[in-house]
Parts: structure tokens; sequence; C-alpha cells
């Protein structure tokens, strides 16, 4: 028991302070990530999207998704608050490589990520899976299920992203608020779990 203002208080009594917790939402180019934080956050997200233009005509790779005509060029934000006390903070990366030089600043203070996948385009996820890796970021890799797309079982995706055995994959759609949910619940207690020392 601890002291408080002349009080003991005990470990089963509710406290006041508030936590804050920073999720970085990765993946490749045109993967869901600002679907994904506006299908989620209470607040209105700040978005950074800008209409693609001819100038991006062989660097953007539209294969699978022509159909995407803006694009993620700083982050998306959002926030998630819970009535514990906890709050979510995130921040959704830019998808082009030649943006990724903001992820090492991103990356400062993040509990972890969630790796975006779409199976269409699975080989874009590597350089996601790569970073967080190299930074012993703990993160989750969650298969957005676009329509029309073929399904893999886990195990499968798994072996092709070469995952380790203790990282999580989950199937969603990053569309639907409580699948969302259960993404940003499966990495915080990975996030928990896993001993970054």
């Amino acid at each position: 028991m601890a002291t408080q203002n002349g009080q003991e208080a005990t470990v089963g009594e509710q406290s006041n302070a508030h936590i804050a917790l920073k999720i970085l939402i990765a993946g490749g180019f045109g993967v869901g990530k600002t679907t994904l934080v506006g299908a989620i956050s209470e607040v209105r997200p700040l978005r950074t999207e800008e209409q693609l233009t001819d100038a991006s005509t062989g660097i953007d790779d539209l294969s699978g998704i022509d159909r995407k005509s803006t694009t993620t060029v700083a982050m998306d934000f959002g926030r998630i608050t819970f009535p514990d006390g906890i709050t979510l903070y995130l921040f959704g990366t830019p998808g082009q490589e030649r943006f990724w030089f903001m992820w090492r600043d991103m990356v400062y203070g993040a509990i972890g990520a969630v790796v975006l996948a779409d199976t269409r385009r699975l080989a874009d996820s590597f350089s996601a899976i790569d970073f967080f890796e190299h930074r012993n970021t703990p993160f989750i890799v969650a298969v957005n299920c676009f329509d029309g797309a073929k399904r893999h079982p886990v195990d499968k995706i798994r072996k092709a992203l070469d995952l380790a055995p203790e990282t999580p994959v989950v199937m969603c759609d990053v569309r639907q608020r409580d699948s969302v949910k259960n993404v940003l619940t499966t990495l915080v207690q990975h996030a928990l779990n896993t001993d970054t020392r």
C-alpha cells in the first residue's frame, strides 16, 4: 500500500493517471492506412492527402489499386480515448518510398506498430516489417481483406512474409470500426507482452 495525502491507497483502487500510447500505422502505398485511422478516430482525423498527378507516373506503382486518386504525403493522425484514462494516438505513415525518411522520427516513443498488408501486393509490406524488426519495435501484421482479393490462410501469409512465430497476424476490414478495434487491441496486448530490452 502507498500513502497519498495521508490516506492509504490500495492496489485495486482506480487511478486518475492518464496514459497516452502512440501507435504507428504503416504499410505499402494504397493499403488502407488512411481508411483505418478514419474508421476508428473519435476526432476528425488530420490528413495530409494530395491528388495523384502525372508527376508520380513511373514513381508510384498503382498496380492493383488503379482507382486510387490521392496519397498521404506526411501522415494521418487520429485519437481514441478509453474511460479508464488510456488514450491511443494513431499516426499513419506515408506509404511511398520517397517519404520513408519521416518514419525515423515518427517511430520515436511508439509502443508498437500495425503493418497493414494487401495480399495482392504482399511484397509492399517487406520494407515496413524490416524497419520495425531492425528497431526492435513490437508490431503486428493486419491483412486488409479487400473486396475481390483472394483470401489466404494466416500460416501461408506468415510464411510469405517470413515472420517470427510470436508476431501476430490478423485479418481485418479497415472500413469497419469493430475490425479496427480488434487490430489495435491485438497490437497493444502484443506490445505489453514483448520485451524490447
